[in-house]
């Protein structure tokens, strides 16, 4: 069955998942790390693309990004590409270093931006590399850092995230500390990465509560959305 094509515009934002192929790990150490972290900001730089959440696992990556005047997939290529070449080079490795297309899910923003930066910022803490919300408060490889006040990423765009929290940086800290911390007891947002109906429908319960009645549901595998948004977006593609 042919892959399904891509689908972006200007203003478009998107959760993107990058894997290591066969769960390989693509970050070995910190010098890894900056070194992506450099290539990212370049791009991001260059390319005028928002970025509002983003963390760094030793096998895989997110970004949440919006379009800006390049389309996610160059931006995605350039670096892919860069960080593949510096990885194999180093490391003295051939072949490929990422598991098939990187996944890009198209979101809407209204509904689902802060829940996405909130499951991107968690990961570190989900997959065990800090041990608790005061250790992920300085972990440099994550955005959250940025947003709680605790490291400069003036690439990140922390003030638009911290302006739906409040006016007041302080305030709006305290508010975002807190919108993090009550997503520790969610665990894995399957409604967030898994499957497009689940997305649409927006989790199991209400998966559930459609399947006992007759209400049919918009969905599609690359979008993060409500039945109308998911409609809208492929209209629009079409």
């Amino acid at each position: 069955m042919p892959r399904k094509a891509r689908i972006d515009a200007p203003g478009a934002v998107h959760h993107v998942i990058v894997r290591g192929i066969d769960r390989c790990q693509i970050f070995r150490d910190d010098r890894d790390r900056n070194q992506y972290l450099d290539r990212l900001v370049d791009i991001l730089t260059d390319t005028d693309t928002p970025c509002y959440a983003w963390a760094l696992i030793p096998n895989h990556f997110h970004l949440l990004l919006k379009t800006g005047s390049t389309p996610i997939a160059n931006v995605m290529r350039r670096l892919l590409t860069g960080h593949a070449v510096y990885f194999n080079r180093r490391h003295r490795r051939h072949g490929h270093l990422f598991q098939n297309r990187y996944k890009s899910i198209l979101c809407q923003e209204e509904t689902y931006l802060l829940e996405l930066v909130r499951y991107i910022h968690l990961n570190p803490l989900r997959t065990g590399l800090v041990e608790d919300m005061e250790a992920l408060n300085t972990y440099p490889y994550c955005g959250h850092s940025a947003v709680v006040g605790n490291i400069k990423t003036e690439w990140q765009r922390v003030d638009y995230v911290l302006g739906l929290f409040g006016k007041r940086k302080t305030e709006a800290r305290k508010h975002y500390r807190r919108f993090v911390a009550k997503g520790v007891e969610q665990g894995q947002r399957s409604e967030l990465t898994g499957g497009g109906l689940l997305r649409s429908v927006g989790g199991w319960a209400e998966l559930a509560a459609l399947r006992r009645g007759s209400d049919w549901v918009k969905s599609d595998e690359r979008i993060l959305g409500d039945s109308d948004f998911v409609k809208m977006v492929l209209r629009h593609a079409d």
